[in-house]
Parts: C-alpha cells; structure tokens; sequence
C-alpha cells in the first residue's frame, strides 16, 4: 500500500527527518519519504501490519500535524488559488505589522546612540523606566504575531524531536525573559540598562518571518509545472447527444464516461482523451509533449486530454476519463518524482537528525565557556542567542528537494517525465546506453520495399502472407497487411490454427490445408525448410539493412518479402550526442547481423546486438551490467518491459505501450532520442546544483557557528549580533531555494 500524507508543522530538515525516523521504526513500512518542499509524506506499508491510524498517531506522538492527502485536480483551481492568497495576505499583513513595529523598536531602544530625536517621556537618560516600558509594549505584539515558531518549537521541543523553531523559541524566550527579569531590577541597578535584549528577541523573530515569506513565495514556484497541468484540466465538455443533428449541452466532464461523444470548438481546451470521428484541426500539445508545433489532427487519430483546439471543430469519441486519462498519469508522475528523494538527501537528512541537538549543546558549552572566562550574563547570552539563530538547518532541508521539484517541471515542460530522484540522480552516472531499433532509432512503422520468388505470383504471395499475419501485432506484420490492403487484394482463405514464435515468427495451418511458414531463417532452420538457393537474395536485402520475411508453403521456401522499417530523422544527432557525452551506445534488435550492422553503420552506433529474441533482451542488459556499469535502456514496446525494469535507468517512448511507459523510469512523450541526451544533461546540471546547495548549507554553518560562538571576539573584539545571524540564517535559505529556481532557465538542447 502506498499513501501520500499532507504533514503540518514542519519548518526545517530536521523535521522531515524526525518525520521518516518515527514512521520507518514501525514494522511493515517499507519506505517513507517526506518533502520538506511540499510537506508531503510519501509512505509505502504492509497493510498487514500497519494501518493508517498508526501512522498517524506516531507523526501526532512526534508532535506534528498529519491528514490524508486532498488530491488538488480534484479540487478547483479557483478554490486553491483563493486559499493560498488568503494564507499569504494574513502572512503577509502580519509581516508588515511585525517590521513597523521592529523599526519603531530600533528608532527607541537605539535612537539616542546616533542622537536621533526622541519624546522626552521616553528618554533613556530622563526616564529609563518608561523607556524599558515602551519596548516591552512594543515587543509583545511581534512575539503574538510570530507565536508559531515558539509554540512549535517548544512542543517539538518537549516530544523530543528539536528542530529550526525550537532554536528560535529558546533564543528569542532566553532573551526576552533575560529582559525581563534585569527590567525588574532596575530600580536597584540601572547598570542593566545597557544589557537589555528585548530589540534582539522582536528583531530574531522579524527577520525568520521575512526569510520564511521569501522562501515560501519561492518554494511556490517550485510548483510551477504542476500548478500548469493542474490548470489543462477542464471543468465542463460538450456532450454529443445527437451527432446527426449536432445536438449538445454542457456537463460536468466528471460524468463523462469511455464512449461519450463531445464536441470540441476552436480555441477550447480537449476535455478527456480520445479518438476523432468527425472533423479535422491542428493541436497544440505544447504543454503536454513539449512539442512547439501543432499537430494536424482527422478522422481516427488519438487526442489528448489537456490539448488545445487550435482551428476546426472536432467531435471526439472518448477512450479514457478521469485518473486514467494522459493528462492525470502525467501529474501522477511529476508528483510522484517530486514526492520521492534524491539519494544524495541522504547526507543531509543524516545531520539534519542530530543537527539541532548539537547546536543547542554548542549553544550552551559556547556560553558557559564565556561565563567562565569572566564575561557577564549578558554576553554569556548574546553568545548563547547567536549561536543558536544562525545555526537553523532550514537550507539543509531544502537543498535536495527545492532542486528535484525545479527540475522533475522543467522536465515535464519538455515532454519528459521522470518518475523519481533516485532516477534523476542516477542517469548522469550511466555509462552505457541500450537502444532497441524498432519504434527507438526507427519510426517503427515498416513498409513491404520488394518481393522475390521463383514459382508465386506477387499476388498470391501478399494473400497468404497478409490472411496469416492479421493474425500477428508485429510491426513487420502490419507492413504486410497493409501492403496486402494497399493492393486490394481480398481472399477466402481462413487461418484455422496458428503458433506465433516469438522472435521468429508465425506457423499457421490454412483452410485450403496449406501449412505456411512465415518469419526468420531461425523459423526456418527450426523446421528443417532449406534455403541455400535464395541466399544470395538473403544477403542482397540484409546489406541494403531490410528484413527479409520468408514464406514457405508445405515445408518448402516460396518467397522472401523484404520489409524496411526508416530510421528517424533526428536518431543520427541524437546518438552523436549521447556518444559526445561519454555514453557507449549499444543496438539491439531481433534483425539478422547483416542487417543490424547496416543500420547501426547509417546511425554511426559502434556496438549492435542482433538475432536477440524478446525473451534475451533483459539478458543483454545483464551483460553490460556485470561490469558494474550503470545502464540506461531505451524502448517503446512490450516485449521491451523486461529490460526496461532490468536497466539501472529504464526510458519508454511516448508513443509506445502501456506497459513499456508503466515498466520505465522516463517516459520521453515527443517520441525522440534526443530527450535522451536532454535528460542525461538535466541530470548533470540537477545533480551540480544540489551539490552547491548542500556545500553552501554546510559551509554557511561551518563558518556561522563558531563565529556565533565568539572565535572573532577571542581572536580580535568581533562580536557577532544576534539581529545579525538570524538575518544571515534567513539568507542562507532563501540564497539555496533561489539556486534551485536556476534551472528554470537551463536550455537542455
């Protein structure tokens, strides 16, 4: 079983990783992953052991929120988009409110330094306790308004799983209650004035709450891609009532079902998915596949759901609704690659789990240290504050993840969908690269280019090849089908029986009696059929890189029908390129050597696999696995899903089937190898940008700590303010987040 949860309460990496540490001890979880970026746990469990209610009580016991995950298509955009606008109105108003105040606070409580003009009633030197007064009255609304990160820091605090805001709630308590207490005594000894922290405490928390706001406004765009395919998703379709008379009333497209007719007009957004019956139109799906030209769509071609009507009218038979349809699975996987982690997390969620108890012993040892070598309370606890403000593993937290989302969209927005991190992460290590040749280097729709024989007439030998092949799905059988319908050739033969030997071909028993081989010199030397006197025609039509399908009638070589499948116009560069990138790129086909070696010579792929059955291409992987290379396989077909699930990186054209998409870890929708070499590059620059992050996260705190901690002051008078290292703290994140955004902009051509 496996469950998205929507977890509240987070703030910071150590979150997170308290989340996955409480959620992994219980028995029959197999995997949990939390997104600091979306605040989503991704939980996979044995239902036999583990029930929701457990798991939700073990997030609550770690005190965090926790509720099932609202899937947001279900929800309207408008409803979303109003409740993130109210969040970040109230966030927003509190935040101006919060900066207001801290100006005022500074122009009081420091004002006199620079002799700026103060009401003598508040006066530090005329009436000291009405100026203590005035900044207590002015720092109690910033620490109401920013209440969050005290409350949840002392209550992860006391469930034993400290993280950002419980370093915030000591300091900013420490330092306010230090205040506090010195502003009692000062009637006895006006020396504290001078040691009063109360600008610190409002200030600490101001500038936490100015870093979150930028970092959340740009975490949100991290979710740009799925907020735009959420948007593709229509409200209302045109359903036909009567297609003779075009009768048709809007409905809710969650009451269209699989055979429904809906009308489509120009302009209008494609509802469901689909297959034109009437009218023809260009579309554009642009959003979907990346693809920047329309595609010219008529009678029997499949549309998209999501896609843009761009000029005609189309009436639209519907195949697929709801979570079923391309446009659902597509954000299914961009949700999924974003809810999964990178393995590179791993390093940071490691400290990120004992991180904040270390800071606050460091908090702690600094300060007692200092009160050792004589310093007073009041430096003791500007120490103690610095220390811990500017040690907020909040950048360690949003190193990996803010880059995975950034990129996973990127990818989306140009038809290639990466379905995890851990795949993201491991294609820029690939080594080897596995190209099946039909329907990956080809176009994968072979035509009939020559038939030979010595005995048959052309035409008798399209009717028995084409009545025996509609039995068939190969695309070489289809290229005789349809050379057989092209030809207008009927017949009355019927197949009885037959046996399709995968790889090889098609044996079938006729009703004239007749039993008829049809498929490769492997089928034939199976059967004992010779061939010697066609071999020269054999070798004729390998060397031109066609495939010869040869028939033979009664155990006895009739004909050979040479079939050619035409290579894509964009295989060459995109292989080029993939061998400028380091990659070895290997072949594989089912094909004859001969004819193997003569596409692999037009493509320039220096290794070829051929004569390789369905069944042994999982094999071939395994061999260029056994060096400990990392190997990336790309195909489009059924008989591919073995392999593609057997690579370390397994890659399905857009266009292929079902099962080959659902085996694979990047589906390529444009139906090109050059999102290959996109997807290997995107790799590298995801993978460079998470690894600046992580430096910048552990650099920063490397250097923050120990000057918090006062090395400057011992080394030359430099004494880091508190004010100062919870502004630097707010920067760090906002510094990684802004980082990750980068790759918006990366060109992957």
């Amino acid at each position: 079983m496996k469950e998205v949860y929507d977890i509240e309460g987070m703030s910071c990496a150590a979150c997170s990783s308290a989340v996955e540490r409480v959620t992994r001890k219980l028995e029959g979880v197999e995997r949990s992953d939390v997104n600091l970026t979306t605040n989503k746990m991704t939980i996979t469990y044995d239902e036999n052991k583990v029930d929701p209610s457990l798991i939700i009580e073990k997030v609550e016991k770690a005190g965090f929120g926790i509720k099932r995950e609202i899937k947001e298509e279900k929800i309207s955009n408008k409803t979303i988009e109003d409740k993130e606008e109210q969040a970040e109105r109230k966030t927003k108003h509190g935040l101006i409110t919060s900066i207001i105040l801290s100006i005022i606070l500074m122009y009081v409580s420091m004002g006199h330094m620079i002799n700026l003009p103060v009401f003598n009633i508040f006066s530090k030197m005329t009436h000291p306790q009405n100026w203590v007064l005035l900044q207590i009255l002015i720092t109690i609304p910033i620490l109401v308004i920013g209440r969050g990160y005290i409350t949840h820091g002392f209550k992860a605090l006391f469930h034993r799983n400290p993280n950002m805001d419980s370093l915030v709630a000591i300091s900013v308590s420490a330092s306010f209650s230090y205040s506090i207490v010195m502003a009692f005594l000062l009637q006895d000894y006006p020396s504290v004035l001078n040691t009063l922290y109360f600008d610190a405490a409002a200030m600490v928390l101001t500038f936490i709450s100015l870093g979150k706001y930028f970092e959340n406004k740009s975490k949100r765009k991290t979710k740009d891609a799925i907020k735009k395919l959420i948007e593709l998703k229509g409200d209302t379709a045109l359903l036909i009532e009567d297609i003779d008379t075009n009768n048709y009333r809007e409905v809710d497209i969650d009451t269209i079902i699989p055979s429904n007719i809906v009308l489509v007009k120009p302009g209008s957004k494609i509802p469901v998915d689909g297959i034109v019956i009437k009218g023809n139109s260009s579309v554009d799906q642009s959003m979907l596949t990346g693809e920047s030209l329309p595609v010219e769509k008529t009678i029997n071609d499949e549309v998209v759901g999501g896609s843009l009507n761009k000029e005609g009218i189309l009436y639209i038979q519907v195949t697929r609704v709801g979570e079923e349809t391309t446009l659902s699975k597509i954000i299914k996987f961009v949700e999924d690659a974003q809810g999964k982690k990178a393995p590179i997390s791993k390093i940071a969620d490691k400290v990120a789990g004992v991180f904040v108890p270390i800071v606050i012993a460091i908090a702690f040892i600094s300060a007692i240290i200092w009160l050792l070598f004589g310093k007073d309370i009041s430096f003791a606890l500007n120490i103690f504050t610095s220390v811990l403000v500017i040690a907020c593993p909040c950048a360690l937290g949003l190193a990996t993840p803010t880059a995975i989302m950034v990129s996973t969209g990127l990818a989306a927005n140009n038809g290639i969908l990466i379905r995890s991190g851990e795949a993201l992460e491991e294609i820029h290590n690939a080594k080897v690269v596995i190209l099946d040749k039909t329907g990956t280097i080809t176009e994968g729709l072979a035509k009939v280019t020559q038939i030979y024989s010595k005995t048959l007439e052309e035409k008798k030998i399209l009717e028995i090849a084409g009545v025996v092949e509609k039995v068939s799905q190969h695309p070489l059988s289809k290229a005789i089908v349809s050379k057989m319908e092209e030809s207008n050739i009927s017949s009355k033969l019927v197949v009885d029986n037959f046996e399709n030997i995968s790889g090889k071909g098609i044996i079938a028993n006729l009703s004239n009696k007749d039993e008829i081989i049809i498929g490769n010199i492997k089928l034939l030397k199976d059967n004992n059929i010779k061939y010697d006197e066609f071999n020269e025609k054999l070798s004729e039509f390998a060397l031109k890189g066609q495939t010869p399908m040869c028939l033979a009638i009664n155990g006895k070589l009739e004909a050979i029908i040479s079939v050619a499948d035409t290579i894509k116009e964009s295989s060459v560069e995109a292989i080029k390129k993939l061998k400028d990138q380091g990659l070895k790129v290997v072949m594989l086909t089912g094909d004859n050597i001969k004819t193997a070696q003569t596409i692999a010579k037009e493509v320039n792929i220096d290794y070829v696999e051929a004569e390789v059955l369905p069944t042994e291409k999982a094999q071939v992987v395994e061999k260029y696995q056994q060096n400990g290379d990392i190997v990336i396989m790309v195909g489009d077909g059924i008989n591919d899903a073995p392999a593609l699930v057997k690579a370390h990186i397994g890659f399905a054209i857009g266009n292929g089937s079902d099962i080959a998409i659902e085996s694979a870890d990047v589906v390529l929708m444009k139906n090109t190898l050059l999102d290959v070499s996109k997807t290997y590059k995107l790799s590298k620059l995801t993978i460079n940008n998470i690894k600046q992050n992580l430096f910048w996260a552990f650099f920063y705190n490397s250097l923050g700590i120990p000057i918090a901690a006062g090395v400057l002051f011992a080394l030359g008078g430099f004494l880091l303010n508190p004010m100062v290292g919870s502004f630097a703290m707010s920067l760090s994140s906002i510094f990684v987040v802004s980082n990750a955004l980068r790759l918006k902009y990366k060109k992957l051509d």
